[in-house]
């Protein structure tokens, strides 16, 4: 007979989120547990998110469910940047910062997403790593409460949380925007926290909000249809069409300013399980995160997050399939058929070159999308923990979890993420920071002398970029000429059902 394990106990004495206490495994006996071992920049770990919500509601009298936050990044290691991925996830349940990974190592976790199953008498049942495991766990998890109901050893109730968002309600006007695009017809912004898309003019006024701010996958009029938090956009000027990286929904959707619907041109809604290089007609292919688009002709490229690969579509026939990458999580340079990427996150393009922001590799890649077609590093260590802030020239170059990238003025506009910086790379591989202080924070003013706080995104037009700060909740304006940094207001704007006076 295989020995029962006795679940370690969690530590006390640890910073716990959405609950004004820390559990205890003894205080959770009589019900099933999971611990859920994740990162917050990991996609991986934000696929089987709305999974443990499902088995939380399902299960709710019998199921308690703790997150345990082992950060990659060093950033991932603040408090406050835990409890903003919280609040941007929406996450339900109670979180404990795994400081210098004590629990990781407790329960021999190799890998996230990790979930470890404690069984109502307080013994580990059963360990399963990464996502697609929906089912098992649902069988597992029915099985496990009919045997404790059988012995008498269930313990049917509910446990009271103060989550996150009850002490810091979404308030804001936006909610954090993920990306920004800046085109001659106006601004557009991804309100990846209020699932719609803002347009407004330069000032700030409001043009179009477009989608009802609820999460959800329907097409229509702008006052009708949802988004679940949107991503990348790119314009096509000519027949006012907005294209979008509909992320969470696993979608590309199409906006048509003139006729003031939405549709969906590509995705199924259901998370693709395929990461080998396919295609298909765009409506029947399963697609996985994409997260940011560009346009060349009449070709969409996509960085498509959640199969480390960059994808295409044509505008003309419907087809979407794999471009660049064989699905495997890595900083491979050479073919297209050989090269491999790390949750590409950002896409932007000079017409002969796509340019990558490679998050979880910390690094700027270049597809080429002329012959050779080679995929390069232009700049960062290209190792899935190269990290840092260096700046520098090519490989020595370190940056940490970049999400956004712009080609503006022949140079790539960098936003570093988990840096809090915007740095300027040549296409030779040179990196130098240009605004921000590395400290996460909201400050206007000039060149280094400024604080950001995770920014995602960015768009340049004409002398000015702006720059999707995420969990600043807020777009910032850069004169390109001075470097002077501002912050938009947009006065007309509300949060869904909540308005708040500008300069509040």
């Amino acid at each position: 007979m295989i020995p029962r394990v006795r679940a370690p106990e969690l530590p006390q004495n640890y910073s716990w989120l959405n609950t004004e206490k820390p559990l205890s495994l003894k205080q959770a006996r009589g019900r099933v547990v999971i611990l859920d071992f994740w990162t917050y920049c990991c996609i991986n770990c934000l696929h089987i998110l709305p999974n443990l919500k499902y088995l939380e509601q399902k299960y709710k009298d019998s199921l308690t469910v703790i997150g345990v936050h082992s950060a990659k990044f060093d950033n991932e290691k603040e408090i406050e940047n835990i409890r903003q991925a919280i609040l941007r996830y929406d996450i339900e349940h109670p979180v404990v910062v795994d400081r210098d990974f004590r629990i990781w190592e407790e329960y021999a976790v190799r890998a996230w997403p990790t979930l470890i199953i404690i069984d109502p008498e307080g013994y580990v049942i059963g360990q399963i790593s990464g996502e697609g495991n929906l089912e098992t766990l649902d069988e597992l998890i029915q099985k496990v409460i009919q045997q404790h109901q059988e012995k008498g050893t269930i313990n049917f109730q509910e446990i009271s949380l103060t989550l996150e968002k009850q002490r810091q309600p979404l308030i804001t006007p936006l909610a954090f925007p993920g990306k920004v695009l800046a085109t001659p017809t106006g601004l557009f912004i991804a309100d990846s926290g209020h699932h719609r898309l803002v347009m407004s003019n330069f000032d700030g006024e409001i043009l179009h909000v477009i989608g009802n701010g609820k999460s959800g996958l329907t097409d229509g009029a702008f006052s009708e249809a949802q988004f679940f938090a949107p991503q990348g956009m790119t314009f096509d000027a000519e027949n006012q069409i907005l294209y979008v990286a509909d992320t969470e929904n696993h979608t590309l959707r199409r906006v048509d300013l003139k006729r003031q619907v939405v549709e969906a041109i590509a995705g199924t809604g259901e998370q693709s399980r395929n990461i080998r290089p396919h295609g298909g007609a765009g409506l029947d292919t399963a697609l996985n995160s994409p997260w940011d688009l560009v346009k060349v002709g009449n070709i969409l490229f996509i960085a498509m997050a959640g199969p480390h690969q960059i994808w295409q579509m044509d505008l003309e026939t419907g087809i979407i399939k794999t471009y660049a990458g064989t699905g495997a999580e890595a900083c491979i340079d050479g073919s297209l058929a050989e090269s491999a990427f790390a949750q590409p996150s950002g896409i932007s393009t000079d017409g002969n070159e796509l340019y990558i922001a490679d998050s979880e590799v910390s690094s700027i890649r270049g597809v080429g999308i002329v012959e050779p077609y080679q995929v390069r590093t232009v700049c960062g260590n290209g190792g899935l923990f190269g990290f840092g802030d260096v700046d520098g020239q090519g490989e020595d170059v370190r940056l940490q979890h970049c999400l956004g990238v712009e080609y503006a003025q022949n140079f790539l506009w960098v936003a570093d993420t988990y840096n809090h910086k915007i740095k300027l790379v040549s296409s030779s591989g040179n990196c130098q920071t240009v605004l921000g202080d590395g400290t996460a924070g909201l400050q206007d003013g000039q060149g280094k002398n400024t604080r950001f706080f995770e920014p995602s995104g960015l768009s340049a037009i004409a002398s000015f970029l702006y720059i999707a700060d995420t969990n600043n909740h807020s777009i910032r304006r850069v004169d390109l000429d001075s470097f002077e940094v501002t912050t938009l207001e947009f006065p007309g704007l509300c949060a869904l059902d909540v308005c708040i006076p500008p300069n509040f």
